[in-house]
């Protein structure tokens, strides 16, 4: 069994756009941006041994605001330029009560088990409380980039950064016993 982290998308792997505190997914290419610092912290956690996994909650899908293709465009946008070749998407609502949706663990446990990860020496790195959560009950330790977003803080426990950068460092340092 594998350790993995995993990164949410919006916030994580590209920038959120951000509109009365509340952070959104992009909804045009023209929109789409990695986040500051990605590629290193990418890097290290791959040196590292760690498999990479994306886990979003994509509820734009549900909603018709934006469509699965667009979606799988920007997973293949990320997949070419980092690597990442591992997709976990909820394309629901709250309202849909799915197993998927963070802060429900769905998507790691799903992940956890197509891949057989080691989900005691993984990560979870995101910027919403449901992510956090997610990673909690799920079993595998947090990091929470807080970007100052109007909305809940998250529930601990968890590690507070404010960078993709501090987050992959705060992972190595964990990992190494440190």
């Amino acid at each position: 069994m594998k350790p993995a982290v995993f990164l949410d998308r919006d916030g994580v792997i590209n920038k959120a756009i951000v509109k009365d505190g509340k952070p959104f997914a992009p909804r045009s290419m023209d929109e789409f941006q990695f986040t500051d610092g990605l590629f290193e912290a990418i890097s290290r956690l791959r040196e590292s041994g760690f498999e990479l996994v994306v886990v979003t909650n994509q509820p734009d899908i549900a909603k018709n605001v934006t469509s699965e293709s667009f979606v799988e465009e920007i997973h293949l946008e990320i997949a070419k330029i980092t690597g990442i070749q591992h997709f976990y998407v909820c394309k629901h609502i709250d309202e849909d009560n799915c197993d998927c949706r963070k802060p429900k663990p769905g998507l790691l446990l799903r992940a956890t088990s197509d891949l057989n990860l080691d989900l005691t020496q993984s990560f979870l790195i995101g910027d919403r409380w449901r992510d956090i959560e997610a990673g909690n009950l799920a079993g595998c330790r947090t990091i929470f980039i807080d970007y100052g977003y109007g909305e809940q803080e998250p529930l601990p426990p968890y590690i507070r950064v404010s960078s993709v950068s501090e987050a992959s460092r705060k992972v190595l340092e964990i990992n190494n016993g440190h």
